[in-house]
């Protein structure tokens, strides 16, 4: 792909977490017959652009790069983005982009283009789907990002950490349910696919990897969050503080940021027992919660 393709699509790098360029934690899908079925579970993109993230070596490229309308394989390595520039070079729906995922501007990338919008007619974007094994230490951080941006996706294919898809796909009441479980089901139905050994990357790595489907359903609406994204922003906050401590109740975490009297009439009127903690309640109870605070809020 020409350079200029890759230009204005990437802001500055995260400082959220270091640097780690020796150990990007490169785990390679070296299985044909696993790479097929993730493949596969992404559907007919035949019509569809495809984001693959981090496709090291190729191994679920080269398979997209024949089904896909357009693909876009955004790679933090330098040596294997020139790999694969190299390889899929002659592929004319084929973007290759150097980059971390992390600091990727999908509004430039995904949004309208200047000069091809019209005044009074609003831009939808064609859903992309997403594939990709993603980096262990960066789950978290690259769903989040992907959920901010949500308008532009519709399905995500990706390989995980077990125990991290374990969260993901968590019910409230359980163990593994915390901020990771509820973001993710308040943007998307969760569907564990299967698990793959370690064997099946190059070099094996000491945990099992799990493929999840996560199809795009905002619940927003659902939840009483929708109207501006105030709000929803809002939401998200309030659930970030609802887990900030997992050992303490929903009262002890939330009462530093709202006034008592306020708390406790919002915990009547939402019928959530102070002594609850996060990962008891569901969406929809945290939802009630957050609006009888917004309420008591506006309304003192």
């Amino acid at each position: 792909m020409p350079e200029e393709k890759r230009v204005n699509v990437s802001k500055a790098v995260s400082t959220r977490r270091p640097k780690l360029k020796p150990k990007l934690g490169q785990h390679f899908l070296a299985s044909d017959s696993f790479a097929l079925q993730i493949v596969d579970a992404l559907g007919d993109v035949s019509q569809n652009t495809v984001l693959e993230i981090g496709p090291g070596r190729g191994a679920l490229t080269s398979l997209l790069a024949n089904r896909a309308r357009r693909l876009i394989a955004v790679e933090l390595d330098r040596v294997l983005a020139a790999q694969l520039r190299l390889r899929f070079g002659m592929f004319p729906n084929v973007e290759v982009i150097e980059a971390d995922i992390l600091s990727i501007d999908f509004d430039s990338l995904f949004g309208p283009k200047p000069g091809l919008s019209r005044p009074g007619i609003e831009f939808k974007p064609t859903p992309t789907r997403v594939i990709g094994n993603l980096p262990y230490y960066i789950t978290s951080d690259i769903l989040l990002r992907l959920f901010d941006y949500s308008k532009y996706f519709e399905t995500l294919v990706i390989l995980v950490q077990r125990e991290v898809a374990d969260r993901i796909a968590a019910k409230p009441g359980s163990r593994d349910y915390g901020l990771l479980s509820a973001t993710a089901q308040l943007h998307a139905r969760v569907e564990k696919l299967f698990t793959l050994p370690p064997g099946a990357f190059a070099p094996p790595p000491k945990v099992h990897s799990t493929a999840l489907r996560l199809t795009m359903a905002p619940r927003q609406h659902e939840l009483g969050l929708d109207g501006d994204r105030q709000i929803a922003d809002g939401f998200i906050d309030f659930l970030k503080l609802s887990f900030g401590q997992k050992r303490k109740t929903l009262w002890n975490n939330l009462k530093s940021t709202y006034p008592e009297p306020h708390l406790r009439s919002a915990l009547s009127q939402a019928r959530v027992k102070p002594a609850a903690r996060a990962e008891t309640l569901s969406l929809q109870e945290s939802a009630a919660l957050f609006r009888a605070l917004r309420q008591n809020h506006d309304g003192s």
